[in-house]
């Protein structure tokens, strides 16, 4: 049996955009409104949502799976979102 040679990859790939950051334990975020709207999350929640939320900034606390436990600069309880849900805020 004969092998094949192994295709190689085109000189004029396009290489890819630079990844966001990630969001890990520490990290100041906001929520991300669109990604929001239409989640589970938001389903079971009020209508509308604090506008605090997308402002942000929030601290993350913990990291289980793909969800990410976020503390509010305010008086407000921690809220668990997925992580998918969240952006770095940028101040």
């Amino acid at each position: 049996m004969a092998e094949t040679p192994a295709a190689a990859a085109p000189a004029d790939t396009p290489t890819p955009a630079p990844a966001a950051p990630a969001i890990k334990k520490g990290s100041l975020v906001r929520v991300n409104r669109q990604a929001y709207g239409n989640s589970l999350e938001a389903q079971a929640s009020d209508a509308a949502a604090p506008d605090y939320i997308f402002e942000g900034p929030a601290e993350v606390l913990l990291i289980k799976g793909d969800y990410a436990q976020v503390r509010f600069r305010r008086p407000v309880p921690d809220v668990w979102l997925r992580s998918i849900q969240l952006e770095a805020y940028l101040a």
